[in-house]
Protein backbone atom coordinates (compact mmCIF):
# COMPACT_ATOMS: atom_id res chain seq x y z
CA UNK A 1 0.00 0.00 0.00
CA UNK A 2 1.13 3.58 -0.64
CA UNK A 3 1.72 5.41 2.62
CA UNK A 4 1.54 9.20 2.79
CA UNK A 5 1.84 11.28 5.95
CA UNK A 6 1.55 14.96 6.85
CA UNK A 7 4.71 16.74 7.97
CA UNK A 8 5.84 19.97 9.62
CA UNK A 9 6.77 21.94 6.56
CA UNK A 10 9.38 24.67 6.35
CA UNK A 11 8.01 27.66 4.49
CA UNK A 12 9.10 31.14 3.56
CA UNK A 13 7.86 33.75 6.01
CA UNK A 14 5.58 36.15 4.08
CA UNK A 15 6.23 38.82 6.71
CA UNK A 16 9.96 38.76 5.87
CA UNK A 17 10.20 38.07 2.12
CA UNK A 18 8.23 38.26 -1.12
CA UNK A 19 7.54 34.70 -2.25
CA UNK A 20 7.74 35.70 -5.92
CA UNK A 21 11.39 36.64 -5.45
CA UNK A 22 12.41 33.58 -3.43
CA UNK A 23 11.01 30.70 -5.50
CA UNK A 24 12.78 28.99 -8.43
CA UNK A 25 11.96 26.53 -11.18
CA UNK A 26 13.13 22.91 -10.76
CA UNK A 27 16.91 22.56 -10.97
CA UNK A 28 16.81 20.54 -14.19
CA UNK A 29 15.47 23.46 -16.24
CA UNK A 30 17.64 26.15 -14.65
CA UNK A 31 20.24 27.36 -17.14
CA UNK A 32 23.44 29.17 -16.18
CA UNK A 33 21.91 32.53 -17.16
CA UNK A 34 18.69 31.84 -15.27
CA UNK A 35 20.70 30.92 -12.19
CA UNK A 36 22.30 34.38 -12.30
CA UNK A 37 18.84 35.97 -12.60
CA UNK A 38 17.60 34.03 -9.57
CA UNK A 39 20.68 34.90 -7.51
CA UNK A 40 20.12 38.59 -8.27
CA UNK A 41 16.38 38.42 -7.60
CA UNK A 42 16.80 37.93 -3.86
CA UNK A 43 19.55 37.09 -1.37
CA UNK A 44 17.12 34.48 -0.03
CA UNK A 45 16.21 32.78 -3.31
CA UNK A 46 15.92 29.01 -2.88
CA UNK A 47 18.36 28.49 -5.76
CA UNK A 48 21.21 29.07 -3.29
CA UNK A 49 20.13 25.93 -1.45
CA UNK A 50 18.70 23.72 -4.19
CA UNK A 51 21.14 24.40 -7.05
CA UNK A 52 23.84 26.79 -5.93
CA UNK A 53 26.91 28.12 -7.70
CA UNK A 54 30.31 26.50 -7.72
CA UNK A 55 33.06 28.89 -6.63
CA UNK A 56 36.77 29.15 -7.33
CA UNK A 57 38.67 27.48 -4.51
CA UNK A 58 35.86 25.09 -3.57
CA UNK A 59 37.06 22.01 -1.72
CA UNK A 60 35.78 19.18 0.43
CA UNK A 61 34.99 21.53 3.32
CA UNK A 62 33.73 24.57 1.41
CA UNK A 63 31.50 24.02 -1.60
CA UNK A 64 28.01 24.67 -2.85
CA UNK A 65 26.60 21.86 -0.71
CA UNK A 66 28.12 23.16 2.54
CA UNK A 67 26.88 26.62 1.61
CA UNK A 68 23.40 25.21 0.95
CA UNK A 69 23.25 23.69 4.43
CA UNK A 70 24.48 26.96 5.95
CA UNK A 71 21.84 29.00 4.10
CA UNK A 72 19.09 26.67 5.31
CA UNK A 73 20.20 26.94 8.95
CA UNK A 74 20.83 30.69 8.78
CA UNK A 75 17.49 31.51 7.17
CA UNK A 76 15.65 29.47 9.78
CA UNK A 77 17.52 31.27 12.56
CA UNK A 78 16.76 34.66 10.97
CA UNK A 79 13.07 33.87 10.55
CA UNK A 80 13.22 34.09 6.76
CA UNK A 81 12.11 30.47 6.82
CA UNK A 82 9.68 29.22 9.46
CA UNK A 83 8.79 25.71 10.54
CA UNK A 84 5.19 24.70 11.09
CA UNK A 85 4.40 23.50 14.60
CA UNK A 86 1.93 20.79 13.59
CA UNK A 87 1.93 18.24 10.75
CA UNK A 88 0.00 19.20 7.65
CA UNK A 89 -0.61 18.41 4.04
CA UNK A 90 -0.22 21.39 1.74
CA UNK A 91 -2.67 22.21 -1.05
CA UNK A 92 -0.79 23.58 -4.06
CA UNK A 93 -2.53 25.17 -7.05
CA UNK A 94 -1.09 26.65 -10.25
CA UNK A 95 -3.21 28.89 -12.48
CA UNK A 96 -1.77 29.07 -15.98
CA UNK A 97 -2.63 29.70 -19.61
CA UNK A 98 -1.95 27.45 -22.56
CA UNK A 99 -3.24 27.75 -26.14
CA UNK A 100 -5.43 30.66 -25.08
CA UNK A 101 -7.13 28.66 -22.32
CA UNK A 102 -6.83 29.22 -18.55
CA UNK A 103 -6.30 26.02 -16.57
CA UNK A 104 -5.57 25.04 -12.97
CA UNK A 105 -3.27 22.26 -11.84
CA UNK A 106 -4.13 21.32 -8.28
CA UNK A 107 -2.82 18.73 -5.86
CA UNK A 108 -1.33 18.38 -2.41
CA UNK A 109 2.13 17.97 -0.92
CA UNK A 110 2.88 15.22 1.56
CA UNK A 111 5.67 12.89 2.66
CA UNK A 112 5.40 9.53 0.88
CA UNK A 113 7.11 6.44 2.22
CA UNK A 114 9.88 5.37 -0.15
CA UNK A 115 9.70 2.00 -1.87
CA UNK A 116 12.30 0.28 -3.98
CA UNK A 117 11.58 1.41 -7.56
CA UNK A 118 9.35 -0.91 -9.58
CA UNK A 119 8.48 -3.19 -6.65
CA UNK A 120 5.42 -1.62 -5.06
CA UNK A 121 2.80 1.04 -5.57
CA UNK A 122 5.13 3.82 -6.75
CA UNK A 123 5.82 3.60 -10.47
CA UNK A 124 8.48 5.44 -12.49
CA UNK A 125 8.05 5.73 -16.26
CA UNK A 126 11.28 7.28 -17.60
CA UNK A 127 14.96 6.31 -17.70
CA UNK A 128 17.38 8.53 -15.79
CA UNK A 129 20.97 9.77 -15.98
CA UNK A 130 23.59 9.30 -13.26
CA UNK A 131 25.03 12.84 -13.05
CA UNK A 132 21.87 14.59 -11.80
CA UNK A 133 21.39 11.82 -9.22
CA UNK A 134 24.86 12.49 -7.80
CA UNK A 135 24.08 16.19 -7.40
CA UNK A 136 20.71 15.51 -5.76
CA UNK A 137 22.29 13.01 -3.37
CA UNK A 138 24.75 15.61 -2.11
CA UNK A 139 21.88 18.00 -1.38
CA UNK A 140 20.30 15.34 0.83
CA UNK A 141 23.58 14.52 2.56
CA UNK A 142 24.34 18.11 3.50
CA UNK A 143 20.90 19.68 3.96
CA UNK A 144 19.00 16.66 5.31
CA UNK A 145 15.95 17.99 3.48
CA UNK A 146 13.87 17.71 0.32
CA UNK A 147 13.84 21.19 -1.17
CA UNK A 148 12.07 20.30 -4.44
CA UNK A 149 8.97 18.06 -4.64
CA UNK A 150 8.48 15.08 -6.93
CA UNK A 151 5.49 15.60 -9.26
CA UNK A 152 3.31 12.48 -9.08
CA UNK A 153 -0.12 11.34 -10.20
CA UNK A 154 -2.79 9.01 -8.92
CA UNK A 155 -6.25 8.10 -10.15
CA UNK A 156 -9.39 8.33 -8.02
CA UNK A 157 -12.89 8.62 -9.40
CA UNK A 158 -14.15 9.18 -5.84
CA UNK A 159 -12.19 12.45 -5.74
CA UNK A 160 -12.21 12.66 -1.93
CA UNK A 161 -8.91 14.54 -1.70
CA UNK A 162 -9.90 16.63 -4.73
CA UNK A 163 -13.05 17.74 -2.92
CA UNK A 164 -11.03 18.75 0.12
CA UNK A 165 -8.72 20.80 -2.11
CA UNK A 166 -11.71 22.50 -3.76
CA UNK A 167 -12.90 23.62 -0.34
CA UNK A 168 -9.43 24.65 0.79
CA UNK A 169 -8.74 27.03 -2.10
CA UNK A 170 -11.74 29.17 -1.12
CA UNK A 171 -9.64 30.56 1.72
CA UNK A 172 -6.78 33.00 1.46
CA UNK A 173 -3.52 31.19 0.62
CA UNK A 174 -0.56 31.28 2.98
CA UNK A 175 1.82 31.76 0.04
CA UNK A 176 1.20 33.27 -3.38
CA UNK A 177 3.98 33.58 -5.93
CA UNK A 178 4.45 34.50 -9.56
CA UNK A 179 7.77 33.53 -11.08
CA UNK A 180 7.76 35.85 -14.08
CA UNK A 181 5.89 33.53 -16.44
CA UNK A 182 2.46 34.95 -15.68
CA UNK A 183 1.44 31.84 -13.76
CA UNK A 184 0.18 32.10 -10.18
CA UNK A 185 1.33 29.54 -7.60
CA UNK A 186 -0.63 29.32 -4.33
CA UNK A 187 -0.20 27.23 -1.18
CA UNK A 188 -2.57 26.43 1.70
CA UNK A 189 -2.16 24.32 4.84
CA UNK A 190 -4.45 21.33 5.45
CA UNK A 191 -4.06 20.49 9.13
CA UNK A 192 -7.47 19.43 10.42
CA UNK A 193 -7.38 15.73 11.46
CA UNK A 194 -10.49 14.73 9.52
CA UNK A 195 -9.16 15.99 6.19
CA UNK A 196 -5.75 14.45 6.85
CA UNK A 197 -7.26 11.03 7.56
CA UNK A 198 -9.50 11.21 4.47
CA UNK A 199 -6.52 11.98 2.23
CA UNK A 200 -4.39 9.23 3.78
CA UNK A 201 -7.18 6.69 3.43
CA UNK A 202 -7.89 7.55 -0.22
CA UNK A 203 -4.24 7.29 -1.28
CA UNK A 204 -3.52 4.10 0.69
CA UNK A 205 -4.76 1.73 -2.04
CA UNK A 206 -3.79 3.83 -5.05
CA UNK A 207 -0.91 3.43 -7.47
CA UNK A 208 1.34 6.49 -7.64
CA UNK A 209 2.95 7.43 -10.95
CA UNK A 210 6.05 9.62 -10.98
CA UNK A 211 5.44 12.28 -13.61
CA UNK A 212 8.46 14.51 -13.02
CA UNK A 213 11.29 13.91 -10.57
CA UNK A 214 12.63 10.42 -11.31
CA UNK A 215 16.16 11.50 -10.33
CA UNK A 216 14.91 12.89 -7.03
CA UNK A 217 13.01 9.71 -6.20
CA UNK A 218 15.90 7.38 -7.01
CA UNK A 219 18.21 9.66 -5.03
CA UNK A 220 15.87 9.58 -2.03
CA UNK A 221 15.95 5.79 -2.20
CA UNK A 222 19.77 5.80 -2.32
CA UNK A 223 19.96 8.17 0.64
CA UNK A 224 17.59 5.98 2.64
CA UNK A 225 19.86 3.01 1.95
CA UNK A 226 22.88 5.03 3.12
CA UNK A 227 21.12 5.77 6.39
CA UNK A 228 20.25 2.10 6.80
CA UNK A 229 23.89 1.14 6.20
CA UNK A 230 24.90 3.54 8.97
CA UNK A 231 22.48 1.86 11.35
CA UNK A 232 20.21 4.91 11.59
CA UNK A 233 17.02 3.21 10.39
CA UNK A 234 15.67 1.36 13.40
CA UNK A 235 11.90 1.53 12.88
CA UNK A 236 11.54 2.25 9.16
CA UNK A 237 9.52 5.34 10.12
CA UNK A 238 12.41 7.77 10.37
CA UNK A 239 11.86 10.96 8.30
CA UNK A 240 14.47 9.96 5.70
CA UNK A 241 12.29 6.95 4.84
CA UNK A 242 9.86 9.40 3.25
CA UNK A 243 10.17 11.84 0.36
CA UNK A 244 8.43 15.12 -0.47
CA UNK A 245 5.84 14.52 -3.17
CA UNK A 246 3.14 16.52 -4.95
CA UNK A 247 0.16 14.34 -5.83
CA UNK A 248 -2.45 15.31 -8.42
CA UNK A 249 -5.54 13.32 -9.39
CA UNK A 250 -5.52 12.26 -13.05
CA UNK A 251 -9.31 12.55 -13.04
CA UNK A 252 -9.09 16.32 -12.51
CA UNK A 253 -8.94 18.46 -15.64
CA UNK A 254 -5.76 20.40 -14.95
CA UNK A 255 -2.83 18.43 -16.34
CA UNK A 256 -1.01 19.27 -19.56
CA UNK A 257 1.64 17.14 -21.29
CA UNK A 258 3.96 18.73 -23.82
CA UNK A 259 6.50 17.10 -26.15
CA UNK A 260 10.27 17.54 -26.08
CA UNK A 261 11.76 17.71 -29.57
CA UNK A 262 15.07 16.26 -30.77
CA UNK A 263 17.88 18.13 -32.57
CA UNK A 264 19.83 15.54 -34.51
CA UNK A 265 23.17 14.90 -36.22
CA UNK A 266 22.93 12.53 -39.22
CA UNK A 267 25.84 10.98 -41.14
CA UNK A 268 26.41 12.60 -44.52
CA UNK A 269 26.11 9.26 -46.34
CA UNK A 270 22.47 8.90 -45.25
CA UNK A 271 19.68 10.67 -47.12
CA UNK A 272 16.91 11.15 -44.53
CA UNK A 273 14.09 11.75 -47.03
CA UNK A 274 14.97 8.74 -49.13
CA UNK A 275 15.59 6.42 -46.18
CA UNK A 276 12.46 7.41 -44.28
CA UNK A 277 10.36 7.44 -47.44
CA UNK A 278 10.41 3.64 -47.53
CA UNK A 279 8.36 3.51 -44.33
CA UNK A 280 6.69 6.92 -44.05
CA UNK A 281 4.72 9.18 -46.32
CA UNK A 282 7.05 12.18 -46.40
CA UNK A 283 5.12 15.36 -47.13
CA UNK A 284 6.78 18.72 -47.68
CA UNK A 285 5.09 21.58 -45.81
CA UNK A 286 5.41 24.86 -47.64
CA UNK A 287 3.46 27.81 -48.96
CA UNK A 288 4.77 30.80 -50.88
CA UNK A 289 4.71 33.97 -48.83
CA UNK A 290 3.85 32.08 -45.64
CA UNK A 291 5.88 32.66 -42.49
CA UNK A 292 7.95 29.89 -40.98
CA UNK A 293 5.76 30.01 -37.88
CA UNK A 294 2.62 29.33 -39.93
CA UNK A 295 4.33 26.50 -41.84
CA UNK A 296 5.31 24.92 -38.55
CA UNK A 297 1.79 25.38 -37.19
CA UNK A 298 0.44 23.54 -40.22
CA UNK A 299 2.97 20.77 -39.65
CA UNK A 300 1.75 20.30 -36.06
CA UNK A 301 -1.89 20.29 -37.20
CA UNK A 302 -1.18 17.41 -39.59
CA UNK A 303 0.78 15.54 -36.91
CA UNK A 304 -2.02 15.84 -34.35
CA UNK A 305 -4.53 14.28 -36.73
CA UNK A 306 -2.46 11.14 -37.33
CA UNK A 307 -1.07 8.23 -35.31
CA UNK A 308 2.70 7.66 -35.35
CA UNK A 309 3.31 10.95 -37.12
CA UNK A 310 6.34 13.20 -36.79
CA UNK A 311 7.55 16.55 -37.99
CA UNK A 312 10.99 16.98 -39.52
CA UNK A 313 13.05 20.03 -40.39
CA UNK A 314 16.14 19.51 -42.60
CA UNK A 315 18.71 22.26 -42.32
CA UNK A 316 20.33 21.74 -45.74
CA UNK A 317 16.93 22.09 -47.47
CA UNK A 318 15.60 24.67 -44.98
CA UNK A 319 12.31 22.79 -45.28
CA UNK A 320 9.69 21.24 -43.02
CA UNK A 321 8.12 17.81 -43.60
CA UNK A 322 5.61 15.54 -41.96
CA UNK A 323 6.32 11.82 -41.59
CA UNK A 324 3.20 9.65 -41.54
CA UNK A 325 3.81 5.95 -40.87
CA UNK A 326 2.51 3.84 -43.74
CA UNK A 327 1.63 0.86 -41.54
CA UNK A 328 2.31 -0.01 -37.88
CA UNK A 329 3.14 -3.57 -38.99
CA UNK A 330 6.43 -2.41 -40.54
CA UNK A 331 7.90 -1.27 -37.22
CA UNK A 332 10.44 -4.00 -36.52
CA UNK A 333 11.81 -3.29 -33.04
CA UNK A 334 12.21 -5.56 -30.04
CA UNK A 335 10.04 -3.78 -27.48
CA UNK A 336 7.05 -4.64 -25.28
CA UNK A 337 3.74 -3.65 -26.84
CA UNK A 338 3.14 -0.80 -24.37
CA UNK A 339 6.41 0.82 -25.51
CA UNK A 340 6.17 -0.16 -29.15
CA UNK A 341 2.98 1.87 -29.50
CA UNK A 342 4.61 5.12 -28.32
CA UNK A 343 5.75 7.77 -30.79
CA UNK A 344 8.88 8.41 -28.76
CA UNK A 345 9.83 4.71 -28.99
CA UNK A 346 9.23 4.66 -32.74
CA UNK A 347 11.44 7.74 -33.04
CA UNK A 348 14.31 6.39 -30.93
CA UNK A 349 14.29 2.68 -31.70
CA UNK A 350 13.08 2.67 -35.30
CA UNK A 351 13.99 6.01 -36.88
CA UNK A 352 17.13 6.91 -34.94
CA UNK A 353 18.70 3.52 -34.23
CA UNK A 354 17.54 1.33 -37.11
CA UNK A 355 17.07 3.70 -40.08
CA UNK A 356 19.26 6.77 -39.60
CA UNK A 357 21.88 5.32 -37.22
CA UNK A 358 21.84 8.50 -35.11
CA UNK A 359 24.57 8.70 -32.47
CA UNK A 360 24.03 12.20 -31.16
CA UNK A 361 20.92 14.25 -30.47
CA UNK A 362 19.90 16.94 -28.04
CA UNK A 363 16.61 17.97 -26.48
CA UNK A 364 14.64 21.18 -26.82
CA UNK A 365 11.12 22.10 -25.75
CA UNK A 366 10.67 25.24 -27.83
CA UNK A 367 10.27 24.56 -31.59
CA UNK A 368 11.67 28.03 -32.47
CA UNK A 369 14.79 27.46 -30.39
CA UNK A 370 15.18 23.91 -31.72
CA UNK A 371 15.28 25.12 -35.32
CA UNK A 372 17.62 28.01 -34.51
CA UNK A 373 20.00 25.67 -32.69
CA UNK A 374 19.95 23.29 -35.65
CA UNK A 375 20.72 26.07 -38.12
CA UNK A 376 23.56 27.51 -36.05
CA UNK A 377 25.11 24.20 -34.97
CA UNK A 378 26.34 21.06 -36.68
CA UNK A 379 22.89 19.49 -36.83
CA UNK A 380 21.20 18.10 -39.91
CA UNK A 381 17.63 17.86 -38.62
CA UNK A 382 15.03 18.54 -35.98
CA UNK A 383 12.41 15.91 -35.25
CA UNK A 384 9.13 17.09 -33.71
CA UNK A 385 6.81 14.90 -31.63
CA UNK A 386 3.22 14.90 -30.47
CA UNK A 387 2.74 14.86 -26.68
CA UNK A 388 2.73 11.48 -24.95
CA UNK A 389 -0.76 10.69 -23.67
CA UNK A 390 -1.28 10.43 -19.94
CA UNK A 391 -2.93 6.99 -20.13
CA UNK A 392 0.20 5.73 -21.93
CA UNK A 393 2.31 6.96 -19.01
CA UNK A 394 0.14 4.91 -16.65
CA UNK A 395 0.19 1.83 -18.91
CA UNK A 396 3.99 1.81 -19.26
CA UNK A 397 4.55 2.42 -15.56
CA UNK A 398 2.17 -0.32 -14.44
CA UNK A 399 3.89 -2.76 -16.81
CA UNK A 400 7.20 -2.01 -15.08
CA UNK A 401 8.88 -0.52 -18.15
CA UNK A 402 10.63 2.80 -18.79
CA UNK A 403 10.25 5.28 -21.62
CA UNK A 404 13.32 7.00 -23.11
CA UNK A 405 14.44 10.15 -21.24
CA UNK A 406 12.44 13.30 -21.99
CA UNK A 407 9.42 11.32 -23.20
CA UNK A 408 7.07 13.49 -21.16
CA UNK A 409 7.04 17.11 -20.06
CA UNK A 410 4.37 17.82 -17.49
CA UNK A 411 3.34 21.44 -17.58
CA UNK A 412 3.48 23.75 -15.77
CA UNK A 413 6.41 22.97 -13.51
CA UNK A 414 6.13 23.12 -9.74
CA UNK A 415 8.18 25.82 -8.05
CA UNK A 416 11.02 24.86 -5.76
CA UNK A 417 10.75 26.49 -2.33
CA UNK A 418 6.98 26.48 -1.81
CA UNK A 419 7.52 24.07 1.08
CA UNK A 420 10.56 22.14 2.34
CA UNK A 421 10.50 18.74 4.03
CA UNK A 422 13.36 18.55 6.55
CA UNK A 423 14.34 15.27 8.13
Amino acid sequence: MAEIIPFKGILYNPEKVDASSTMAPPYDIVTHDLKDVLYNRSPHNIIRIDFGRDMDGDNEHENRYTRAAAYLSDWLRQGVLISDTEPAFYCYEITYEISGRTKKTRGFLGAVRIEEPETGRIHPHEMTYSKPKSDRLNILRYCKANTSPIFSLYSSSERLASSILEETVRDKPFIEASNGDGFIHRLWRISDPSSIETIKREISDKDIFIADGHHRYETAFSFMKEMEARGLSRTGREPFNYVLMFLSNMEDDGLTLLPTHRIVEIDSDINPRETLGRYFDVQRISADGTSEERIRRRMFEIMQDNTHSFGMFLTNADTYYTLLLKSPDIIDVDLPECLKDLDVSVLHKFIFEKLLRVNHYEYEMDPDIAVERAKKGSFEAVFFLNPTRIHDVRKVALAGHRMPPKSTYFYPKLLTGMVIYRF
